[in-house]
């Protein structure tokens, strides 16, 4: 049974989550803010963590990012639950590492869908294209699914949970010319209008964090991004 935690000020909003959710078979803990959690998650690691941006003391955002830069929690998948739905605030969450994102007030029978999408997702498993375990490379560059990281020519490249799956989804398809909404679909699972600038955005990070090897992500003008398999440097050092 996975277990939940919602990170929800106002008890009336925390109690029907922590209902909804153990009435469609999940285990569910709710809190009030962001310490609480910190303090719970040393005890016990959630399977995904619903998390409201308007919290006392620390605000989600807050919470999120410690949650990110936290190796222990970095991979946790997290739902941003906000009354806020401007996109900026929208893009803002995602942007930060959250998987998805409910706009208040939102259903419940969504939030139990939007976290079964979510945990389907986050699944080491899921990836169809290589199995987990495998080692993928390319040059110097290389992959390890099985360990969960990336080296450069023999150096370790931290990625976030979302870089790792874009060049993961790559490296299983080189040459294969990936649109913005597809490469949004694919990672991220969602289709709000706009929010494919977040690929951007992610693209760009990932290219700089593997140095020399970035440039094997290649835009392509009006579509959007593939893998240089043929590139020079994806000769080199294999």
């Amino acid at each position: 049974m996975d277990l939940i935690y919602c990170v929800e000020d106002d008890p009336g909003i925390r109690d029907i989550e922590l209902y909804t959710l153990k009435s469609t078979g999940f285990e569910a803990v709710g809190f009030t803010d962001g310490e609480a959690l910190t303090a719970a998650i040393a005890q016990r690691t959630p399977a995904l963590i619903l998390l409201d941006v308007m919290l006392p003391g620390d605000d989600g955002y807050t919470v999120l990012e410690h949650l990110r830069t936290t190796p222990a929690t970095k991979d946790i998948p997290v739902i941003m639950a906000t009354a806020k739905g401007m996109e900026y605030d929208k893009i803002r969450g995602l942007d930060s590492g959250a998987d998805d994102y409910l706009v208040k007030p939102f259903g419940m029978m969504e939030m139990v869908s939007r976290v079964r999408a979510v945990l389907r997702r986050c699944r080491p498993q899921t990836t169809e294209s290589a199995p987990k375990g495998k080692t993928l490379s390319v040059g110097g560059l290389v992959v390890n699914d099985e360990e969960h990281t990336v080296t450069v020519d023999g150096t370790r490249v931290v990625l976030t949970y979302k870089e790792y799956e874009l060049l993961r989804l790559f490296l299983t398809r080189p040459g294969v010319a990936f649109t913005r909404d597809m490469l949004f679909n694919d990672i991220w699972g969602m289709d709000f209008c706009g929010e494919t600038r977040t690929v951007d955005m992610h693209i760009r990070t990932l290219r700089a964090k593997l140095g020399d090897y970035g440039v094997l992500i290649e835009t392509v003008r009006g579509v959007g991004y593939r893998f240089d398999a043929n590139h020079p440097l994806s000769k080199t050092k294999s």
